[in-house]
Order: structure tokens, then sequence, then C-alpha cells
């Protein structure tokens, strides 16, 4: 396992700008119909772990499916950098999109593929 440390992050063009406090351990990467065409990666954290730093007005949100995850992007460039949502257990949790981070070089990370369009 790797060290947790503190992440920074945006989108595309800077309006939204964020900090999470975690490791790259158990990165996901889905095949669902809005994973896969977004080309996500995505790390799990929990919501106490995650501060957004700047563009909270810049922020929209979508959700679909089942409608458990507040999917957020920035309404300048359409980048969804994270999304809000909660484990089976309840407990608050921020999905990160990985290649939105901006202190990791990449493809410096592994992920597991995961079926979510069999969900």
């Amino acid at each position: 396992m790797s060290e947790a440390k503190t992440h920074q992050g945006s989108c595309h063009c800077g309006a939204v700008a964020f900090e999470v406090d975690m490791a790259l351990d158990g990165l996901m990467e889905c095949n669902c119909s809005h994973c896969y065409r977004k080309g996500f990666v995505l790390a799990f954290a929990p919501r106490a772990a995650f501060r957004l730093k700047s563009g909270e007005a810049r922020l929209g949100e979508y959700r679909f499916n089942k409608h458990a995850i507040a999917h957020q992007f920035c309404t300048v460039c359409g980048v969804q950098p994270f999304g809000y949502g909660a484990m089976p257990d309840g407990t608050e949790t921020v999905a990160i999109n990985v290649r939105t981070l901006t202190d990791i070089e990449p493809w410096s990370w592994t992920a597991e593929r995961v079926d979510g369009r069999s969900f």
C-alpha cells in the first residue's frame, strides 16, 4: 500500500480546485455508461478528507441511474473532477477522478477494471 498524502486537483480551466488526503491504492476503472465514456479512473476517500479550495459557484451537478452519486462538474470547462456519495454503510465519501490530480505523473498508477456495466 502506498502512503496517504495530500493531493492537489482541478478542472481543466482551473476554476474548480481541491485537495484530498488519500493514498493512490484501490483505483478503479469502470465500464459503466458514464465512467467509460468520460475515461474516469476513480479513487475513493472519506468526505472529511476532501477540501474544495475554489470554484463552488462554478460547480454543476449530474445524477443518473439510482441518483446516488452527485457528480460535480465545472460549468466553465465541463471537466468532472469529483463526485459526492456514500458507502453502503452510509459513510459519506468522495470519488476523485484521478486524471484531474495535478501533482502526479500521468500513468504513474494502476487501476483495477470493474464491470459496472453489468450492475
